[in-house]
């Protein structure tokens, strides 16, 4: 009897919701058949079975949030004993299923069979969805460790390690503190009373997305600034979202240091040349960030096609995880819905985002006399801690130049 514990799926998240079982208990499969069916940040992902045997035992159902390295289900391989008992995440018992499904995960890169695993630990998180794997040589913590932490006022340095390869878990965290405060934390405030009814858990990317604003809270030193580009010399037929990621290209050429990601442990800044913008995509279930890698070498027909491939994508659910991490820069066209202004949020570790608002006819004077034009709103968020004033207001004039080209 072995038990498989749900592995990383690649995603530095901590945990993931099932949607659906291919399997029931008393069902023989083979390894790498279809197994579960389990939802993460973005994306619905099919685990194959580790291994060939009879299912005994299926720790969750349909809707449940299991947590990464926890028990999944017990396959009696025919080899004899009793599976192990569950283990916390990141004990030897709940690594043995993982290293083994790491080890077939050849594959990766795909959304149905093996996905894109690591042992590396992420610095920070992000959205919605995704954000770049770094390790260090300092504190070991998921992301979401990490939040956590902040959110209880826990330095990480304080806390007793008895995970993996001396990672810090989420019980660590919450063991720390549970111990007198004293100068290393301050207790959590009380959770707030919430009236009567039956509350409705966060799922899917809507789970995603409040983790990721949790973090952003915890950590980004927001500044918002605004502006409107003129686009009354437009050519008839622009695409205007094309022509906003061309923009931010733009913008990223001139002033590069908002194009990469901040530690604010380590007070360490890594710019990327390549333009790797996320897009926020509203959705029912919420908000979906996938990612047009490259803008800077694309032109308006390719950015285009890339526009509908993840339009189509996202309406089907199916985006592959790997397409929505490790963006360098975010853009969210909310303006398409409604609003002209807004304060977009900056998903760590990036430094920023572009918001766009809907189209304006305002009134402009010219020469002494006044004209009605269309005007595009942008409001530009950034992380205040590595990015200076100047070098923000550079950047958006340089998305404001390009955007007043007429074509």
């Amino acid at each position: 009897m072995k038990t498989f514990n749900l592995p990383d799926l690649g995603e530095g998240l901590p945990e993931a919701e099932i949607v659906s079982w291919h399997v029931k208990e008393g069902d023989t499969v083979r390894v790498d058949e279809p197994l579960v069916s389990v939802e993460t940040a973005k994306a619905v992902v099919e685990v194959p079975a580790p291994y060939s045997g009879r299912i005994a035992r299926l720790y969750a159902g349909d809707g449940d949030i299991v947590e990464t390295g926890k028990p999944l289900v017990d396959i009696d391989t025919g080899e004899g004993g009793a599976a192990a008992p569950a283990e916390p995440t990141g004990s030897a018992g709940a690594d043995s299923a993982d290293e083994e499904f790491r080890t077939r995960s050849a594959d990766s890169g795909t959304v149905v069979g093996a996905m894109p695993t690591s042992d590396e630990l992420m610095e920070e998180t992000a959205i919605a969805g995704g954000s770049r794997r770094r390790a260090k040589g300092r504190t070991k913590a998921a992301p979401a460790v990490r939040a956590l932490a902040r959110r209880l006022g826990i330095d990480l340095k304080s806390v007793t390690a008895t995970g993996r390869h001396g990672r810090v878990t989420a019980d660590d965290v919450r063991a720390r503190a549970e111990r007198p405060a004293g100068r290393a934390g301050r207790q959590a405030p009380p959770p707030a009373r919430l009236p009567a009814g039956t509350p409705e858990p966060l799922r899917g990317p809507r789970r995603a997305m409040a983790q990721s604003m949790s973090a952003s809270r915890d950590s980004v030193c927001a500044c918002t600034i605004f502006d409107d580009a003129d686009i009354h010399g437009w050519l008839p037929g622009q695409d205007i979202t094309a022509r906003l990621l061309r923009a931010m290209a733009a913008g990223c050429g001139v002033e590069p240091a908002l194009n990469g990601f901040y530690d604010g442990d380590a007070l360490s800044r890594q710019l990327e040349a390549r333009v790797d913008v996320a897009i926020a995509v509203d959705t029912p279930e919420g908000l979906i960030v996938p990612v047009i890698r490259g803008v800077e070498q694309k032109d308006e027909a390719a950015l285009r096609d890339d526009l509908n491939r993840i339009k189509t994508a996202t309406r089907e659910r199916t985006v592959k995880p790997e397409d929505m991490r490790d963006f360098t820069i975010t853009l969210s066209n909310f303006g398409m819905l409604a609003g002209r202004y807004a304060t977009p949020v900056v998903v760590p570790p990036t430094i920023a985002i572009l918001g766009s608002g809907g189209i304006q006819h305002d009134v402009v004077p010219v020469l002494g006399g006044i004209e009605v034009h269309r005007r595009i709103p942008l409001s530009l968020t950034f992380d205040h801690r590595c990015v200076t004033g100047g070098e923000a207001c550079r950047f958006l004039a340089a998305v404001k130049e390009d955007l007043q080209k007429a074509a």
